[in-house]
Protein backbone atom coordinates (compact mmCIF):
# COMPACT_ATOMS: atom_id res chain seq x y z
CA UNK A 1 0.00 0.00 0.00
CA UNK A 2 1.24 3.48 -0.95
CA UNK A 3 -1.13 6.07 1.21
CA UNK A 4 -1.08 9.75 1.50
CA UNK A 5 -2.25 10.37 4.89
CA UNK A 6 -4.20 13.53 6.26
CA UNK A 7 -5.76 14.21 8.90
CA UNK A 8 -7.85 17.72 10.03
CA UNK A 9 -8.19 19.67 7.42
CA UNK A 10 -10.79 21.84 9.33
CA UNK A 11 -12.77 23.19 6.06
CA UNK A 12 -9.34 25.23 4.80
CA UNK A 13 -9.37 25.07 1.06
CA UNK A 14 -6.66 26.67 0.24
CA UNK A 15 -4.00 24.62 2.38
CA UNK A 16 -5.85 21.11 0.96
CA UNK A 17 -5.39 22.36 -2.81
CA UNK A 18 -1.30 22.58 -1.87
CA UNK A 19 -0.92 19.39 -0.27
CA UNK A 20 -2.94 17.76 -3.13
CA UNK A 21 -0.67 19.96 -5.61
CA UNK A 22 2.60 18.71 -3.86
CA UNK A 23 1.51 14.95 -4.55
CA UNK A 24 0.33 15.51 -7.78
CA UNK A 25 3.53 13.16 -9.36
CA UNK A 26 3.80 11.37 -6.38
CA UNK A 27 3.06 7.45 -6.48
CA UNK A 28 -0.17 6.23 -4.01
CA UNK A 29 -3.29 4.25 -4.69
CA UNK A 30 -5.03 5.19 -1.51
CA UNK A 31 -5.68 8.37 0.26
CA UNK A 32 -6.51 8.06 4.34
CA UNK A 33 -8.14 10.54 5.85
CA UNK A 34 -8.31 10.74 9.66
CA UNK A 35 -11.13 12.84 10.63
CA UNK A 36 -12.26 16.37 11.20
CA UNK A 37 -12.87 16.90 7.46
CA UNK A 38 -14.46 20.35 8.65
CA UNK A 39 -15.06 22.58 11.51
CA UNK A 40 -13.03 25.72 12.54
CA UNK A 41 -12.60 27.24 8.60
CA UNK A 42 -15.31 28.88 5.90
CA UNK A 43 -14.73 26.56 2.95
CA UNK A 44 -16.55 23.08 4.45
CA UNK A 45 -18.31 22.31 0.89
CA UNK A 46 -15.34 23.36 -0.99
CA UNK A 47 -12.81 20.58 0.85
CA UNK A 48 -15.90 17.75 1.21
CA UNK A 49 -16.56 17.97 -2.43
CA UNK A 50 -12.26 17.47 -3.19
CA UNK A 51 -12.55 14.51 -0.74
CA UNK A 52 -15.51 12.72 -2.12
CA UNK A 53 -14.22 12.98 -5.94
CA UNK A 54 -10.93 11.68 -5.82
CA UNK A 55 -10.73 8.94 -8.98
CA UNK A 56 -8.46 6.58 -9.19
CA UNK A 57 -7.93 6.31 -5.74
CA UNK A 58 -9.47 4.19 -2.60
CA UNK A 59 -10.85 5.94 -0.28
CA UNK A 60 -10.34 5.17 3.30
CA UNK A 61 -11.94 7.89 5.59
CA UNK A 62 -12.88 7.95 9.36
CA UNK A 63 -15.06 10.87 11.45
CA UNK A 64 -13.30 13.14 13.38
CA UNK A 65 -15.78 15.19 16.13
CA UNK A 66 -16.21 17.90 14.48
CA UNK A 67 -17.47 16.09 11.20
CA UNK A 68 -20.13 13.91 14.00
CA UNK A 69 -21.14 17.40 15.26
CA UNK A 70 -21.31 18.89 11.86
CA UNK A 71 -23.37 16.16 10.58
CA UNK A 72 -26.14 16.53 13.62
CA UNK A 73 -24.88 13.29 15.22
CA UNK A 74 -24.11 15.31 18.78
CA UNK A 75 -24.29 18.42 20.14
CA UNK A 76 -21.32 21.08 20.64
CA UNK A 77 -21.44 20.56 24.60
CA UNK A 78 -17.90 20.12 25.07
CA UNK A 79 -16.54 22.72 22.20
CA UNK A 80 -15.24 25.79 23.49
CA UNK A 81 -16.81 29.15 21.91
CA UNK A 82 -15.11 29.40 18.95
CA UNK A 83 -14.92 26.02 18.04
CA UNK A 84 -18.73 25.94 18.31
CA UNK A 85 -19.81 28.68 16.78
CA UNK A 86 -18.03 27.21 13.68
CA UNK A 87 -19.10 23.78 13.76
CA UNK A 88 -22.66 25.30 14.09
CA UNK A 89 -21.92 27.67 10.93
CA UNK A 90 -20.60 24.50 9.42
CA UNK A 91 -23.94 22.45 9.87
CA UNK A 92 -26.48 25.41 8.53
CA UNK A 93 -23.68 25.71 5.46
CA UNK A 94 -22.82 22.16 4.10
CA UNK A 95 -25.28 21.18 1.13
CA UNK A 96 -27.16 18.07 1.49
CA UNK A 97 -24.71 15.54 -0.22
CA UNK A 98 -22.42 16.82 2.47
CA UNK A 99 -24.16 16.48 5.43
CA UNK A 100 -24.92 13.03 4.23
CA UNK A 101 -21.19 11.90 3.31
CA UNK A 102 -20.30 13.01 7.12
CA UNK A 103 -23.34 11.63 8.52
CA UNK A 104 -22.31 7.80 7.08
CA UNK A 105 -18.36 8.38 7.83
CA UNK A 106 -17.11 5.15 9.71
CA UNK A 107 -16.24 5.52 13.49
CA UNK A 108 -12.89 4.80 14.15
CA UNK A 109 -11.05 2.51 14.60
CA UNK A 110 -10.96 0.90 11.18
CA UNK A 111 -8.81 -1.62 9.93
CA UNK A 112 -6.80 -1.40 6.63
CA UNK A 113 -4.28 -3.63 5.35
CA UNK A 114 -3.00 -4.02 8.63
CA UNK A 115 -3.22 -0.42 10.14
CA UNK A 116 -5.56 0.88 12.72
CA UNK A 117 -7.13 4.11 11.91
CA UNK A 118 -8.52 6.41 14.62
CA UNK A 119 -8.87 10.39 15.08
CA UNK A 120 -8.32 10.53 18.78
CA UNK A 121 -7.63 7.32 20.38
CA UNK A 122 -8.75 3.63 18.98
CA UNK A 123 -11.29 4.16 21.86
CA UNK A 124 -12.52 7.51 22.03
CA UNK A 125 -12.19 9.80 19.36
CA UNK A 126 -12.50 12.85 21.21
CA UNK A 127 -9.27 11.81 22.99
CA UNK A 128 -5.81 13.65 22.53
CA UNK A 129 -3.04 11.20 22.86
CA UNK A 130 0.32 14.07 23.41
CA UNK A 131 2.76 11.37 25.67
CA UNK A 132 4.73 8.39 25.97
CA UNK A 133 3.35 7.27 28.89
CA UNK A 134 -0.34 7.53 26.75
CA UNK A 135 1.10 5.78 23.24
CA UNK A 136 2.51 3.35 25.64
CA UNK A 137 -1.01 2.47 27.38
CA UNK A 138 -2.49 2.21 23.72
CA UNK A 139 0.69 0.30 22.43
CA UNK A 140 0.13 -2.32 25.17
CA UNK A 141 -3.67 -2.86 24.56
CA UNK A 142 -3.33 -2.88 20.26
CA UNK A 143 -1.03 -5.60 19.17
CA UNK A 144 -1.21 -4.68 15.81
CA UNK A 145 1.88 -3.11 13.78
CA UNK A 146 0.09 0.89 13.01
CA UNK A 147 -1.82 2.86 14.34
CA UNK A 148 -2.47 6.01 12.22
CA UNK A 149 -4.12 8.91 14.26
CA UNK A 150 -5.10 12.79 14.01
CA UNK A 151 -7.14 15.14 16.67
CA UNK A 152 -3.88 16.68 18.20
CA UNK A 153 -2.43 18.64 14.92
CA UNK A 154 1.27 17.61 16.46
CA UNK A 155 3.22 15.13 13.58
CA UNK A 156 4.39 12.77 15.97
CA UNK A 157 5.96 8.83 16.17
CA UNK A 158 5.68 6.52 19.06
CA UNK A 159 7.50 3.31 18.57
CA UNK A 160 7.26 0.27 20.98
CA UNK A 161 10.27 -2.11 20.14
CA UNK A 162 10.69 -5.84 20.95
CA UNK A 163 11.57 -5.52 23.96
CA UNK A 164 8.68 -3.01 25.28
CA UNK A 165 10.64 0.33 25.29
CA UNK A 166 8.31 2.79 24.37
CA UNK A 167 9.68 6.12 22.93
CA UNK A 168 8.38 9.03 20.74
CA UNK A 169 9.83 12.51 18.86
CA UNK A 170 8.09 15.29 17.54
CA UNK A 171 8.54 15.59 13.40
CA UNK A 172 9.72 19.11 13.36
CA UNK A 173 10.88 19.32 9.71
CA UNK A 174 10.17 16.86 6.61
CA UNK A 175 11.63 13.93 7.01
CA UNK A 176 11.29 9.60 6.30
CA UNK A 177 10.79 7.71 8.93
CA UNK A 178 11.67 4.16 8.66
CA UNK A 179 9.79 0.99 10.38
CA UNK A 180 11.74 -1.41 11.92
CA UNK A 181 10.50 -4.96 11.45
CA UNK A 182 9.83 -6.15 15.54
CA UNK A 183 8.70 -2.42 16.58
CA UNK A 184 4.92 -1.43 16.54
CA UNK A 185 3.87 2.52 15.77
CA UNK A 186 1.74 5.20 16.83
CA UNK A 187 1.82 7.84 14.13
CA UNK A 188 0.02 11.49 13.68
CA UNK A 189 0.62 12.73 10.34
CA UNK A 190 -0.69 16.47 11.66
CA UNK A 191 -2.94 18.97 10.59
CA UNK A 192 -3.86 19.79 6.52
CA UNK A 193 -5.86 22.77 7.91
CA UNK A 194 -5.06 24.29 11.27
CA UNK A 195 -1.05 22.73 12.56
CA UNK A 196 -0.33 23.70 15.88
CA UNK A 197 3.61 22.97 16.03
CA UNK A 198 4.18 26.56 15.82
CA UNK A 199 5.15 25.65 12.30
CA UNK A 200 1.35 26.96 9.88
CA UNK A 201 2.65 24.97 6.80
CA UNK A 202 0.33 21.66 6.45
CA UNK A 203 1.63 18.74 7.67
CA UNK A 204 0.72 15.15 5.68
CA UNK A 205 2.65 12.02 5.17
CA UNK A 206 3.09 9.25 2.79
CA UNK A 207 3.01 5.70 3.89
CA UNK A 208 4.81 3.18 1.57
CA UNK A 209 3.98 -0.13 3.29
CA UNK A 210 6.52 -2.42 1.00
CA UNK A 211 9.53 -0.08 1.81
CA UNK A 212 8.13 0.27 5.46
CA UNK A 213 8.82 3.83 5.28
CA UNK A 214 6.58 7.10 6.19
CA UNK A 215 7.38 10.46 4.90
CA UNK A 216 6.60 13.58 6.59
CA UNK A 217 6.22 16.82 4.60
CA UNK A 218 5.04 20.18 5.38
CA UNK A 219 3.93 23.11 2.43
CA UNK A 220 2.72 26.31 2.50
CA UNK A 221 -0.35 27.86 1.55
CA UNK A 222 -1.95 31.30 1.10
CA UNK A 223 -2.68 31.67 4.80
CA UNK A 224 -3.72 35.33 4.73
CA UNK A 225 -6.59 33.67 1.62
CA UNK A 226 -7.58 31.21 3.97
CA UNK A 227 -8.44 34.29 6.66
CA UNK A 228 -10.14 36.21 4.77
CA UNK A 229 -12.78 33.56 3.97
CA UNK A 230 -12.87 33.08 8.01
CA UNK A 231 -13.69 36.55 8.72
CA UNK A 232 -15.88 36.94 5.64
CA UNK A 233 -18.04 34.09 7.44
CA UNK A 234 -18.49 36.16 10.49
CA UNK A 235 -16.90 33.63 12.48
CA UNK A 236 -14.47 34.64 15.45
CA UNK A 237 -11.43 36.57 14.91
CA UNK A 238 -9.38 34.13 16.84
CA UNK A 239 -9.68 31.32 14.14
CA UNK A 240 -7.91 33.35 11.32
CA UNK A 241 -5.36 35.00 13.57
CA UNK A 242 -3.87 31.40 15.30
CA UNK A 243 -3.67 29.58 11.06
CA UNK A 244 -0.16 32.37 10.57
CA UNK A 245 1.11 31.39 14.10
CA UNK A 246 0.59 27.46 14.04
CA UNK A 247 -1.13 27.60 17.39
Amino acid sequence: MRALIVSDIHSNAEALRVVLNRVRRKRFDTVICLGDFVGYGAQPNQILDVMRGFKGKKRVYIRGNHDRVAAGLDDAGGFNHAAKSAVLWTRDHLSAPNRRFLRDLPVGPVDHEGAMLCHGSPYDEDEYVFNVHHAAQILTLYQVPLILYGHTHLPVVFQVDPHFRVSGYSIRDETTIRLHPGCRYLINPGSVGQPRDRNPASSFALLDSERRTVQFFRTEYDIAKTQQSILRAGLPDILAARLEHGT
